[in-house]
């Protein structure tokens, strides 16, 4: 299915200001109906909020290797997270439940998801940010 597009957003709390559990959304767009290897899924990631200095690629990083995912991460330079998760289908969904989740010390507002090519090279490594 290229070209799908899923988003999830946090909610801010309008007493004192902290991100809720963000809600999912899914915006579809042109569907390639192919499922060759449906077990598999590869998604990249664009996760938007307090993210940035507060160790979200070690915790990221950590996650993906305790799931064996293979990919990679890196900072933007307008703040957000980007990040191309490839593995089981199951596995990357557990994946990004914890990409919402975060590190203690984060705020997830927003996590968009796009269907996305494998990785080249196995295992999951930090990129130099963009």
């Amino acid at each position: 299915m290229t070209g799908e597009k899923f988003r999830f957003h946090g909610t801010p709390c309008y007493i004192c200001g902290s991100i809720a559990a963000p809600k999912l959304r899914i915006a579809r767009e042109k569907h390639d109906m192919t499922t060759e290897e449906d077990d598999l899924t590869t998604l990249r990631l664009r996760i938007e909020g307090f993210v940035q200095a507060v160790g979200y690629r070690n915790f990221a990083i950590s996650e993906a290797k305790k799931l064996g995912l293979d990919g990679w991460i890196r900072n933007r330079s307008d703040g957000t997270v980007e990040v191309l998760a490839s593995g089981p289908t199951k596995v990357v969904e557990s994946f990004v439940t914890a990409c919402m989740r975060g590190p203690e010390g984060s705020r997830v507002k927003d996590v968009e998801l796009h269907k996305a090519e494998p990785p080249t090279e196995r295992g999951f490594h930090r990129r130099p940010s963009v």
